[in-house]
């Protein structure tokens, strides 16, 4: 029996920047869950095919946050550059969860890891509904468990 390989994380690249530090010289932990809608918005376009805006602008559909947990390993600094490596660990009826692993250059462990479930809800209610089969079909082949 072959095993089916799991997907390739889609990968983006953020700089921490000066204002993303705070008093003690690292960067401020809000600051990286803000980061990591923004690989959130560039995972829509560059792994679903659809950018954001179109989702929640033309189709309706937002995926707002329902619950967040977080590992901090490594403190960040002004200057380091992180990968984030984004997958969807959970697909349910109207939930998704997708996992945020930033990584700094030749490490293996990644210095924060961000768990991130989100419910499709209606826009024009925002109330929670299915998610669509198109958009069912895009994120399904991103699920790695």
């Amino acid at each position: 029996m072959r095993k089916t390989p799991h997907p390739r994380p889609f990968r983006y690249r953020i700089p921490i920047r000066f204002g993303d530090i705070d008093q003690a010289g690292v960067a401020y932990f809000p600051t990286l869950f803000d980061h990591c809608h923004t690989a959130f918005e560039e995972f829509w376009a560059g792994a679903i095919g659809v950018p954001y805006p179109r989702v929640l602008l033309e189709d309706r559909l937002g995926f707002p946050t329902a619950h967040i947990e977080s590992d901090f390993r490594t403190p960040l600094k002004y200057g380091d550059v992180l990968t984030f490596e984004v997958t969807v660990s959970h697909l349910g009826r109207s939930s998704v969860t997708f996992r945020y692993r930033a990584l700094l250059p030749k490490q293996r462990e990644p210095a924060f890891d961000v768990r991130c479930t989100t419910v499709c809800v209606d826009m024009r209610t925002f109330r929670p509904i299915p998610i669509p089969p198109r958009y069912r079909r895009l994120l399904s082949p991103r699920l790695v468990p």
